[in-house]
């Protein structure tokens, strides 16, 4: 029980920083929030992804490119290009480690207003840190696991930040439903989306690139809209009007 408990911290912590702080902030800054909480938040990133880190201006480039050119061939991660979703997962990595060490360059429309944290991108990429984290995921199972089972689960918590973007990245754009014609893939794999928090409502997404809000429909739910709302009220966070 204290691994799947461990295992479903992790997921969630992973999904919540990628999508509200990685995705809805940093690459698309649906919101706003002052320095304090935005590096506030991207330690927080470090702490829930641990040895998966993504840094937030990479990510922020990234998927700028995947919305301005999604599903051709100059699109960083798109399941029309790759067999099967490790594939994909493999070239994106590629194209990740590309624009951060230098050696593909990033349009400039891609790398306006990012947040930059040299220091804790520096200790967030670093091979100490993510060796790291994976001792600790690892004597956290040698504690705790009661069955050999589970640690199938050990690999999947190294890679947790990646696997989230392969999930959505393959799935949401082969599976589901549309509720609005795209020139893209993109689909909702699922109304109530609880499982991906939100980001399953890939279509709803690529239609409305501002919306904080990933559900559009009335029967549709995201799980990270309220938590948004609530930092909103709290005045941690300051939502851009959109039309």
């Amino acid at each position: 029980m204290a691994i799947l408990l461990f295992f479903g911290l992790h997921w969630y912590l992973s999904l919540f920083v990628q999508t509200f702080y990685l995705h809805r902030y940093a690459a698309h800054r649906m919101f706003t929030m002052s320095p304090f909480w935005e590096r506030a938040f991207h330690l927080f990133t470090w702490l829930a992804q641990g040895s998966s880190y993504l840094n937030p201006a990479v990510y922020g480039m990234m998927h700028r490119a995947h919305h301005a050119y999604a599903d051709t061939e100059q699109d960083p991660h798109s399941p029309k290009f790759d067999e099967n979703p490790f594939k994909m997962m493999w070239k994106t990595a590629g194209h990740y480690n590309g624009l951060l060490y230098g050696k593909l360059a990033a349009e400039e429309r891609f790398t306006r207003d990012l947040p930059r944290w040299k220091l804790m991108e520096v200790v967030g990429e670093s091979w100490v840190s993510r060796i790291a984290w994976g001792l600790l995921y690892t004597a956290f199972y040698a504690a705790f696991a009661t069955a050999w089972w589970q640690w199938l689960l050990l690999p999947l918590q190294f890679v947790m930040g990646p696997l989230h973007g392969m999930i959505i990245n393959w799935y949401a754009h082969t599976y589901g439903y549309v509720n609005y014609p795209t020139d893209n893939t993109s689909k909702n794999l699922m109304p109530m989306d609880v499982i991906m928090l939100g980001e399953g409502l890939h279509n709803n997404h690529h239609t409305h690139a501002a919306r904080a809000n990933f559900g559009t429909k009335w029967w549709e739910f995201d799980p990270t809209w309220p938590v948004i709302k609530v930092l909103d009220l709290a005045g941690i966070i300051r939502l851009r009007k959109t039309a």
